[in-house]
């Protein structure tokens, strides 16, 4: 089964990753869905993988960082459809806060970049949907989370 045109949700998480000077990490997007777009490392849940390995591994593989879990932040479905009314994507995505633990900045697997941010500078026409509610539900805009 692929992940396009999929006969279920498939679950998915990522991680809204933020440092002691405010700055959350961000990956721009090189594959589909939201190719281009800046958004949150991460990725599928792997079978016989739990959620929070899952999401360490996704954003190792992603920006080269080890992270450490804090707390769930909120879930939301992901569904695309296509003109034809097929849903082409639908992931029930899970969001977690971390902290950065180790490793080294660099692109890899899908991202092509990742930075470290400044969440009130955004450009929220140039970020997904999904950063804009992490940092509303971690309360990181303006300062640490809540």
């Amino acid at each position: 089964m692929g992940r396009s045109y999929p006969e279920h949700p498939l679950p998915s998480c990522h991680a809204l990753v933020h440092r002691e000077d405010g700055k959350i990490l961000l990956v721009r997007r090189g594959t589909e869905p939201f190719k281009g777009y800046w958004g949150l490392p991460g990725g599928a849940v792997e079978l016989g993988e739990t959620v929070e390995a899952a999401l360490c591994r996704e954003v190792a593989e992603e920006t080269g960082l080890q992270v450490t879990v804090e707390r769930l932040l909120g879930y939301k479905d992901a569904i695309t459809w296509e003109d034809d009314q097929r849903v082409r994507f639908h992931y029930v995505v899970l969001y977690f806060l971390a902290r950065p633990a180790g490793g080294d900045l660099r692109p890899g697997d899908d991202a092509a970049e990742a930075a470290w941010v400044d969440p009130d500078r955004l450009e929220e026409d140039q970020v997904t949907d999904s950063v804009l509610q992490c940092l509303e539900w971690a309360g990181l805009r303006g300062g640490k989370p809540a």
